[in-house]
């Protein structure tokens, strides 16, 4: 479980394919703090902790993974958002996270406004992918608030902090960021289509 507030940033030194799998190699300022079989959220995404060697850990994506995610379009040199597992006795500052991301979306605008930035974003809306007004989002494994939803777009405001923090200061419109709905509202949409089916009919 994890929170959406960014820990650090790491850097891709190596990528390695082995079968349909993908090893991931980052260095990163907390590396000296990880240990094997941890889990960290690189972009969002849950990841275990297979390998150290002095400032350099690795990953593994497996093929449902990449074909769910942006990871599979990281190019050595890239940039990834950090976060390490919430510990049970720290604040919950951002929402409940899970690291298990549900789509990617779009950047199709991005706007400067005096000292922050509004980020829009486009992607499939389905029954169980619920977005509502000043509801949460996690994207690219930061914790955010839903602006202005809208059919199949929606926006962020983002902060000067969270913007100089995370991967956003390098996001651009076109590019293509992970997605992962607020778990809450997973669960009201899968309850709904479960009475409808059973009680409304299909």
């Amino acid at each position: 479980m994890f929170t959406g507030i960014i820990e650090s940033l790491g850097k891709v030194e190596g990528l390695e394919s082995e079968g349909s799998n993908l090893h991931l190699k980052i260095s990163s300022s907390i590396t000296s703090e990880l240990k094997i079989d941890q889990s960290v959220s690189h972009n969002g995404v849950c990841l275990t902790v297979v390998q150290i060697e002095e400032n350099v850990y690795t990953v593994t994506a497996i093929q449902e993974t990449l074909k769910l995610t942006n990871l599979n379009a990281l190019k050595i040199g890239d940039i990834v958002n950090l976060e390490r597992a919430m510990l049970s006795s720290a604040r919950l500052d951002g929402h409940m996270v899970q690291g298990h991301v549900d789509d990617t979306a779009k950047c199709i605008a991005v706007e400067e406004s005096d000292g922050s930035w509004y980020y829009r974003f486009e992607y499939k809306p389905t029954p169980e992918h619920l977005l509502v007004d000043k509801g949460s989002v996690c994207i690219n494994g930061v914790s955010l608030t839903v602006v202005e939803p809208v059919d199949n777009q929606f926006s962020v405001a983002i902060i000067p902090y969270t913007h100089e923090h995370t991967t956003f200061k390098n996001l651009h419109a076109g590019d293509n960021v992970n997605l992962e709905f607020d778990i809450i509202g997973k669960y009201i949409g899968k309850y709904f289509e479960v009475y409808k089916n059973a009680y409304l009919g299909k």
